[in-house]
């Protein structure tokens, strides 16, 4: 079940690449490259989420961060 969830993933993000990569043919290779790169970034992202659905989040990892320096700035 997940395999057939991560082929759709991916044929979505081919779509995409294929979809918009003709209208950055005019654009220079930093554009490109950006692009490029955001996709991978969510396309790994995405298969990290279907495969570790219970992963911690974002606001959870800035809370990791930043909890122990919570004591220095309480107020009260």
């Amino acid at each position: 079940m997940k395999v057939g969830v991560i082929l759709g993933i991916t044929a979505l993000l081919v779509l995409i690449h294929l979809w918009e990569w003709p209208k950055l043919k005019k654009y220079e290779r930093k554009i490109k490259v950006v692009f490029f790169t955001l996709l991978t970034i969510g396309w790994l992202l995405a298969i990290l989420l279907v495969l570790f659905p219970n992963m911690p989040g974002p606001s959870q990892l800035i809370d990791f961060i930043f909890k122990p320096f919570g004591k220095y700035w309480e107020i009260g």
